[in-house]
């Protein structure tokens, strides 16, 4: 079977998250995927802590299917030796802040010089132009200029996300979306492109249903106070007998229905949307699922159709029955820790499924192998370590 990016060679110049989880895609769907670092190691994702044996658990999460070269692109051999990579490649995935690579040499505008028909990506925190272009920044900053931050609050605080979402969803996603539309436009014209992805923008592309709101009123979302932040009793956390938590989100009439002849209160089904009637709806539904433990609700109320999930700790996910049918956590092996824990694909193709073909690399673990396919003979190569270029 051939995966549908067969053929397709990214040189990955990004280091911890967004990037790498990038090109990891791409090379679960068979890019040959060459993770370029300098000699003594640039991606921090290799010291996150905690480890496995000397390795760390997140780099082992997001550089499945990858290659491993050092090269000192500091150095003109180094930079050579990129240039040399540059002809033959199809993609190039950077991270760096906006200008670094221009100062480095390997920038788009040169880089197309080269190879007319590469596809070019850059994840950046605010992209390459702008007021903020030098700013730096993290998810949480990213979520908080996107308003994000600030409709995710409860009582005037905002809380702090447990994922990253600007960094995987505004860049990761956004990334791999636009390469695929650049190469399928490569297609047609044969010309390559320049791809800037900004994290911020990626997070306030996410803002549909707040800014559906905004964009005719004028007014303000306050945190708590729109349908599905907390305004209604049909979509909320409850605590449960157990001190466990469930998610109710019986939004759509027809399921409200259900909860609410469910419970008896069939008055409750017309006052969903009723802001005068919500305070009394909370009171009910809360001291209702006091009653019962987190597990026994499930178990109920799956057969009544409404909406409802347990709040499952990480350790619940991964032994949760569907979550290890759709295979969303598999084991993998690695050469020298052993089977390693991997997160599964999420996309599920039938003709062509992604496939992890490669444990994430140690540092270097290719480099000889591809200088050699660029021509380099053994003297070299020596030289070339001697010299610390790789």
């Amino acid at each position: 079977m051939q995966l549908p990016l067969t053929g397709i060679k990214v040189l990955d110049l990004s280091t911890l998250l967004p990037g790498p989880l990038c090109s990891q895609i791409l090379g679960d769907f068979g890019a040959e995927v060459i993770k370029i670092e300098q000699p003594k190691g640039s991606d921090l994702a290799r010291m996150a802590k905690p480890v496995i044996k000397d390795t760390s658990g997140l780099y082992l999460l997001v550089n499945r299917n990858k290659k491993s070269m050092t090269l000192d692109l500091k150095k003109e051999e180094g930079k050579k030796i990129f240039y040399e990579l540059t002809q033959e490649a199809d993609v190039v995935i950077e991270q760096f802040r906006p200008g670094a690579v221009k100062r480095i040499g390997v920038d788009y505008e040169t880089l197309k010089e080269i190879n007319p028909g590469l596809v070019y990506c850059s994840i950046s925190g605010y992209g390459q132009d702008g007021p903020y272009e030098q700013k730096s920044g993290h998810d949480l900053n990213y979520l908080s200029y996107a308003g994000i931050l600030g409709m995710t609050a409860r009582n005037g605080v905002p809380a702090l996300p447990g994922v990253q979402i600007a960094d995987i969803g505004g860049g990761t996603l956004m990334a791999a979306i636009g390469i695929l539309l650049a190469l399928m436009a490569r297609e047609r014209d044969g010309k390559g492109q320049y791809i800037d992805i900004a994290m911020l923008d990626g997070a306030i592309s996410w803002l549909p249903i707040v800014a559906s709101n905004f964009f005719p009123t004028g007014l303000d979302p306050k945190p708590g106070q729109t349908k599905l932040t907390g305004r209604n009793a049909c979509y909320e956390v409850y605590e449960t007998k157990d001190g466990g938590f469930i998610s109710l989100g019986p939004i759509e009439p027809h399921l409200w229905a259900n909860l609410c002849r469910y419970f008896g209160k069939e008055e409750f089904i017309a006052w969903q949307n009723e802001d005068a009637k919500q305070d009394e709806m909370f009171a009910y539904l809360r001291q209702q699922f006091l009653q019962k433990d987190r597990d026994e609700w499930i178990e109920t109320l799956d057969q009544v159709d409404v909406c409802i999930a347990p709040v499952y700790s990480l350790s619940e996910v991964f032994q949760d029955p569907h979550v290890i049918h759709r295979k969303m956590v598999f084991e993998m092996e690695h050469p020298r820790l052993g089977k390693i824990k991997q997160l599964g694909f999420p996309i599920k193709m039938s003709e062509t499924p992604a496939q992890a073909k490669q444990a994430p690399p140690d540092l270097g673990d290719n480099t000889d192998e591809i200088i050699k396919q660029l021509g380099y003979s053994p003297e070299e190569i020596v030289n070339l370590h001697q010299q610390g270029i790789v």
